[in-house]
This record gives C-alpha cells, structure tokens and sequence, in this order.
C-alpha cells in the first residue's frame, strides 16, 4: 500500500480516528493517499481541505469534471498511475459519456489533448501542462493566452491550483509508494457544494 507504515482505520484513534471518519468511504474504507498520512494526522487534514476546495468547491466557476479532467492529465504527465485510476474513474462518473471518456483517456494518455478539447479547455490543458512540465517558462504570456481563450482570472486561478495540487499529490504518491492495492478506486465526495463534507462514495 505503501513503502511506509501506516495506521489502519481499526487501530487508530483520537484525531488520527476523527480526520478518518470525516474522510472515509463505504464502511471504514480509507483511501490509501489519505491513509499514507496517519503517522502525521495534521498534514492529512491539511491535505483533504485543499483537495476538497480546489477541486469540489461550490464557489468554484470551471465544471468539476474539467477541474478532473486537468488532475488527470497532470497526473499522466506526471507519471502517477494511482491519481490518474482515480481522477480518470472520477471523470468518467461525472461527464457520464463512455465514448467520450474513452476519448478523453486516449487523448491524454498520448499528450495530445488537442484530440478531445478546443477553445478555452484546451487552453487550459496546455497551461497546466507547462506548469507540470516546465514551470519556469511561464509568463504573462501564458496567462494572457487563457484569458484569450475565455477564461477569466477567477477561473485561471482555479486552473493553477488544482494543477499545483496535483504537483503535490502526485510527488507525496510517487514517493511514498502509495498504490491501489485494497482501494475502491475513485471514490467521489458526497455533496461538492459542502467544502467542510468531507465523506466519499461511488456516485
């Protein structure tokens, strides 16, 4: 599950027990990201809020499944299979298209994002990619392009944070040994327009 110990949900107690709670889904099931920071209870809460909030949050403007859409492909670019399992079944879920998840898969899997989106998402796309890939690049120019596309700054915020969370899933993932072992993959959080509702489950 991981190259670390960790503390699983039947062993754990005080505010490790409390953050599991809030965090777990069917049954006692925690998923292993979160689990990977037991010996550490106050870098898990920290964590879950930013994921909740860049991702799920009511007052976000760009639509969740693009915001996973762009989780999924810095995850690819990253090379993190356990975030792209989940962040593409996540996906998958939300957009509720098999042909076009099938296609939207294909086309990020290959680095050619260009295959699945136009306009202002694959502006997007591009943007993250450079931030993964090759963050001292970027310039004014870069934001300049988005707002080009369409996009308005609250929104090229709400792209910039969720690729720089991934960054940081990705290198705790990656580093750890973190995998899906035992893991009911992408699991959803129950109500998206709660930021404090922390409770995951299969949509």
């Amino acid at each position: 599950m991981t190259w670390i110990a960790t503390v699983p949900y039947e062993q754990s107690t005080g505010r490790l027990r409390q953050l599991y709670d809030r965090v777990k889904g069917p049954g006692t099931h925690v998923d292993n990201i979160m689990m990977a920071h037991s010996l550490r209870p106050h870098t898990m809460e920290a964590h879950m809020m930013i994921y909740k909030y860049v991702l799920y949050h009511s007052g976000n403007e760009v639509p969740s499944w693009m915001l996973e859409t762009i989780g999924a492909y810095v995850s690819v670019l990253n090379g993190c299979g356990y975030c792209t399992a989940h962040h593409f079944e996540g996906l998958r879920r939300l957009i509720k298209d098999e042909d076009r998840s099938n296609t939207i898969f294909g086309a990020l899997a290959a680095d050619k994002p260009e295959f699945a989106f136009v306009g202002r998402e694959l502006a997007m796309l591009r943007y993250a990619r450079e931030l993964t890939l090759a963050p001292r690049g970027l310039t004014e120019v870069s934001i300049q392009a988005l707002r080009d596309a369409g996009l308005n700054d609250g929104e090229i915020l709400e792209v910039n944070q969720v690729t720089a969370y991934f960054a940081y899933a990705n290198r705790m993932v990656n580093g750890l040994g973190v995998d899906t072992r035992a893991e009911i993959v992408g699991l959803s959080p129950n109500d998206p327009d709660d930021g404090d509702n922390w409770s995951h489950s299969k949509a």
